[in-house]
């Protein structure tokens, strides 16, 4: 037995909770020690919600994002634009969009960027599905909305050029966002203004070479 922990229980909880991303050994051991003096029906309950949340969580089939059912509560929508369609890297950057308000149009999972160093190629990614709901007709403009790093305008330049021989306007979100954040971290006032002054692809690409 490890001699840092009085029992084994204890550490094999903390060892699970450290593999968490962001949470240390310390805090870990706090999260246990806090699960450990809850009443037995709190652990029941939090174990359940997470066995749950793995097995039964579904991906919406138009857009990817996490949802309850096959179909999610956005591209179900009736009031939304089903138009205009927001390219994200993730789930995360879907809630923090939505929490600007600002955006009424629907939204396309890639699942990441392209990024050779991770072993991460447009094959890995949701490209092929975006393509497919362009090539149906329905879209008339494509906002990319991916993080400002070298990963991320790779794939908003790959995506460009998968989608520039449709008939669609290609737009990029405005650089409130500062080069190397992540969306997701941005404050939902910049976010939402990005999302209002989005400029054409195409000029944002013509800008950076002049």
């Amino acid at each position: 037995m490890n001699q840092q922990y009085p029992s084994v229980l204890l550490e094999n909880a903390v060892n699970e909770l450290a593999a968490l991303p962001g949470v240390g050994r310390k805090t870990a051991l706090r999260l246990a020690l806090y699960v450990l003096r809850r009443d037995t029906g709190y652990a029941e309950r939090l174990s359940a919600s997470l066995l749950a949340l793995r097995r039964d969580i579904h991906y919406c089939c138009e857009c990817h994002n996490i949802c309850d059912t096959d179909l999610c509560g956005i591209c179900a929508s009736p009031t939304r634009d089903h138009s205009t369609v927001c390219v994200v890297e993730n789930v995360k950057e879907v809630m923090a969009i939505e929490n600007t308000a600002q955006f009424r149009g629907v939204y396309h999972v890639l699942g990441g960027v392209i990024s050779p160093i991770d072993g991460i190629g447009p094959a890995d990614l949701e490209i092929n599905s975006l393509v497919e709901r362009v090539a149906s007709g329905n879209v008339k403009e494509v906002i990319l909305a991916l993080r400002t790093t070298m990963e991320g305008d790779t794939t908003n330049f790959f995506l460009y050029r998968k989608l520039e021989p449709y008939d669609i306007t290609i737009s990029v979100i405005a650089r409130g966002i500062s080069v190397g954040d992540e969306i997701e971290y941005a404050d939902e006032i910049t976010l939402g203004r990005s999302i209002i002054n989005r400029i054409s692809f195409s000029d944002s690409i013509r800008n950076r070479n002049e």
